[in-house]
Formats: structure tokens, sequence, C-alpha cells
């Protein structure tokens, strides 16, 4: 049986890892201090490793669903030294939010020793994790998609194939500056309109009936109503790390970036306040002046 061993056992990778053991997969993961409670995913039968390497060297796929681009190169060629404890064959499967040109570097490096890579960002929430239901935004070979498509099957509900190595990367930070962008657009314009006098339930009833509505409106409008952050629990700190990621990425390109860099500022000064821990919808009072 294909060995799976999966780093990151955070909000999104218990639930990828529970699936993963449901469907009856053998799979190891990496102890480590930000997993979420594990005992879980041992009573299915999945197993501890104490540290990377010696997770990796077991792997036929080895799964990273860690923060970013820095955490994937610590974990493969840093502190980690997964890649080189690969056995020759293997696939390494990036589900993290990672700079494209970083994920390309990665991949050569993935090839020269005798392994593949594959990069499968994800969308959707925790919730869908759990369910299995997460759509995947997968960039590698054809040939080696399918091989790994299996075990995509237990925990992603839609695939989306990007295109070449870095595709998947380069279609999350494009979805995630338009999604998270949106929503920050929302909760800056409510801000200001709360902050004049405006009723809430009209607003939001207005935008829902117009051209404004649609998903972003509908995780921001919760807390507009009710205070609730349950239809978006995405830090703030994480979209300035995203909103970052695809400035970065436009920029290499050459790209235009004005309205991405807008929202990147606005992120950028909440964390500098220290509100990074706060979720995007509480931007709407986070933005309202004191």
């Amino acid at each position: 049986m294909t060995k799976v061993g999966i780093i990151g056992v955070g909000l999104m990778g218990h639930g990828i890892a529970k699936n993963i053991l449901q469907k009856g997969w053998d799979l190891g993961f990496l102890d480590h201090v930000g997993n979420q409670p594990t005992a879980d995913l041992v009573a299915l039968g999945g197993v501890a490793w104490g540290n990377a390497a010696q997770l990796a060297e077991t792997c036929d796929i080895l799964l990273l669903c860690v923060t970013g681009t820095p955490q994937v190169e610590d974990v493969l060629i840093g502190s980690g030294a997964a890649l080189a404890a690969l056995r020759p064959g293997a696939v390494v499967v990036d589900c993290s939010t990672a700079i494209p040109s970083s994920t390309r570097a990665l991949a050569a490096q993935v090839r020269e020793k005798g392994c593949d890579f594959v990069d499968a960002a994800m969308t959707r929430t925790p919730k869908e994790a759990e369910e299995g239901r997460l759509n995947l935004l997968v960039g590698g070979e054809t040939a080696t998609i399918e091989r790994v498509r299996p075990l995509f099957d237990c925990f992603a509900e839609n695939i989306f194939a990007a295109g070449g190595v870095g595709s998947g990367h380069q279609l999350k930070l494009t979805h995630n500056i338009i999604s998270l962008g949106t929503a920050t657009l929302i909760a800056e314009v409510a801000a200001c309109a709360i902050q004049d006098g405006m009723d809430p339930e009209a607003m939001v009833d207005c935008l829902r009936k117009g051209g404004a509505g649609g998903v972003a409106l509908e995780r921001v409008a919760p807390y507009i109503l009710e205070g609730s952050t349950d239809a978006l629990r995405f830090s703030i700190q994480n979209a300035f790390k995203d909103a970052g990621y695809y400035t970065q990425m436009a920029s290499e390109l050459g790209a235009a970036r004005l309205m991405a860099q807008a929202v990147n500022d606005t992120l950028a000064g909440l964390v500098e306040r220290g509100n990074g821990e706060a979720f995007v919808p509480e931007q709407v009072s986070l933005l309202q002046k004191p």
C-alpha cells in the first residue's frame, strides 16, 4: 500500500489527514506543537513521527500543509531536511500557499533527487477540510497528478489542474487576492457607512440585491449584522501573507498591482497595530475611527 506522510496537521491539515485515514490509507504525521489535537488520528491508525526527515524516508507521497514559503523551504531543505531523506520515486505534494517562483525552484531540486513534485493549493475552510470537500488548485506534470489523484479524491471535492509546476500556487494567489481583497473592500466601506450612522441591515439588504452581492459579502455580512466571524475564520495575518505573496508574484512578472497593493497596505496597517490574529470580517470594526 502507498505510504503517505503529512507535515502540518493544523486547521486544514487535520481534516486532510482524517479523511486519508478514513479512506484506508497508511498515514504518518509529524508530531508538532502547531498541530490540532491528534488523538483521533492515532485512533484511526495514524503514526506520529518525531522529525520530518524520519517521516519523509518512509513515504511514497509526502504532503506539506504548512503556513507558507519560508516554512515549505525549511521543511524540505532547511532544518527539516526532508528532501535529503526522500526515497527516489517519491512525490512531494505541497498544499500550502506559496510563491510560485520558490515552488518551481524547489521542484527542480526535488527532481534532481529522482522524485516528483506537485503543488496542490487549497481553497475553502477547515469545515470543508473535515468534510473531505476541499478545492485543490493543482500544478505539475499530468502523469504525476494522475498518480496522486486517488489520494486527492480522499479529501477534495473539486480538482482544478492549472498547468505546470507552480501553476497551482499561482491560481491560489489569484483566487485569494480577489476573494480576500473583496472582503477587505466590503469591510472598509461598511466601516465608513456604519460610522456615519447607516442602518447595517438596510445596507446589507441593498448590497445583496445588487451588483455587490456574492460570496465575499456573505462571509462579511454575519459580522456586520451579528458580530459573528463564523463565515470567514481566516486571520488578518494570513490574509496579509497571501496579499504579499500575490504582490511579490506580480512584481516579479512586471504586472500591474495597484489594487492588490492597496489591499496589502490595508492589511499591513492592521497587522502593525497588533490586529493580525483578528479574523478578516473584524476589519469592519477595526477600520472605524476610535
